[in-house]
């Protein structure tokens, strides 16, 4: 009888631990609106994406695992690039003389070779054309015309040409929905972790 008890004890207590609630999650809100209890839970986003087309081929597949690869290495450097362009644009914005922008811009630009330029001059070609479009992805605007806003029109126009004589185009676009829907779904992953 005594086994019977213990037993008996032993599987409530069980039971008891089993439906007892986690401490260390926060617990739901509730707000009393007009009367009635409303509870609020935060739950984390969850991003659903599009069917991607499966490589037919060995060569399709390396060709996008190549893609990703370099997407992964360069997007970090177009949110740098999109961060430090708000925080220039913000700082230039206070500055009051030509003169004085142009010192502000050549001290920025130098502590931005120093930061970045050994790592930039190593990609790859394609990495350096992903580079300019999600870029433009990051800031609203082109290399060329984030070049002719800080430094003038005729400096735009020697480092489009410069660019051009290497095969590099910085007046181009970013197009989420047509020619860069692929990048634009891999930095989407990039974003949610799924890669």
């Amino acid at each position: 009888m005594s086994k019977s008890i213990l037993t008996f004890f032993f599987l409530i207590a069980c039971r008891i631990f089993a439906f007892s609630q986690d401490t260390t999650k926060t617990a739901p809100s509730t707000q009393i609106i007009n009367g009635d209890t409303i509870t609020a839970v935060d739950v984390r986003a969850v991003v659903i994406f599009p069917p991607t087309p499966v490589p037919q081929t060995k060569r399709e597949s390396a060709r996008y695992d190549k893609l990703v690869y370099n997407i992964k290495k360069v997007y970090p450097y177009a949110k740098a690039a999109g961060k430090q362009l708000a925080i220039y644009k913000a700082i230039l914005d206070t500055i009051p003389t030509e003169k004085d922008r142009k010192l502000f811009l050549k001290k920025a630009q130098k502590e931005l070779e120093a930061k970045f330029g050994d790592e930039i001059k190593d990609l790859t070609f394609s990495q350096g054309k992903i580079l300019i479009k999600l870029i433009y992805r990051e800031t609203g605007n082109s290399t060329f015309d984030i070049v002719k806003q800080l430094r003038g029109g005729f400096t735009a126009f020697i480092f489009q040409t410069m660019a051009r004589l290497f095969g590099y185009d910085l007046k181009t676009d970013y197009d989420p929905g047509g020619n860069d829907q692929a990048i634009e779904q891999i930095v989407l992953m990039i974003e949610a972790g799924a890669i």
